[in-house]
C-alpha cells in the first residue's frame, strides 16, 4: 500500500498518450544530457534530450542515444560520428562537458522506426544540421547566443 498524500484527480488534468511526431526537419535544442550504462553493462551511452522549439510540435521531446563506450568498435565509431555532427550543428567543436551543447538551436531530421518489442512506431533522429543550414556542419567559431547557457532561460522560453 502507498500513501498518495491526499491526491485528487479532480484537480489534475489526465495525461494523454503522445503519438510520434511526423518525420521531418525540426528546430530543436538539447535540454538534457546524461551518461548511462548500457543494458548489458558492457559500456555507456550518452542520452540526449532534444526539445522542439517552434512550429506545431513546439515543446515535444525526442531522444538520441550515442554508444560512446562499447565493446563494438563500429558502434563507437557510429556514435562518435553522430556526436561530431551534433557538435558541428551547434558550433561547439571540442566540448569538455555535454552541457556545452545545451540550449543552442540546431535542425534535427526526425524519422519513424517500428519498435521490435511492440510493433509501434517511435521517433528516431536521423541527422543533425546547423539551424537554417543546408545539412552541413557548423562553423568552428560559432558563438552561443547571448543569454543562453547553463542556468539561464533561453530566449524562446521568455
Amino acid at each position: 500500500m502507498a500513501n498518495l498524500n491526499n491526491f485528487d484527480a479532480n484537480n489534475v488534468d489526465p495525461s494523454v498518450a503522445l503519438d510520434p511526431i511526423p518525420a521531418g526537419k525540426y528546430t530543436a535544442v538539447i535540454t538534457e544530457t546524461e551518461m548511462k550504462p548500457t543494458k548489458a553493462g558492457g559500456g555507456k551511452y550518452l542520452q540526449l534530450t532534444f526539445q522542439i522549439i517552434d512550429g506545431e510540435y513546439k515543446g515535444r521531446l525526442v531522444w538520441a542515444r550515442l554508444n560512446l563506450e562499447n565493446k563494438s568498435e563500429m558502434t563507437v565509431k557510429i556514435a562518435r560520428g553522430e556526436l561530431s555532427a551534433i557538435c558541428r550543428a551547434v558550433g561547439v567543436m571540442a566540448p569538455k562537458d555535454s552541457v556545452e551543447l545545451h540550449n543552442i538551436p540546431l535542425e534535427i531530421n526526425v524519422g519513424l522506426k517500428k519498435r521490435d518489442d511492440n510493433g509501434e512506431f517511435t521517433n528516431v533522429i536521423k541527422g543533425y544540421a546547423k539551424k537554417g543550414g543546408n545539412g552541413g556542419g557548423g562553423a568552428a567559431g560559432a558563438r552561443v547566443p547571448a543569454g543562453v547557457g547553463p542556468g539561464s532561460t533561453p530566449p524562446w522560453k521568455r
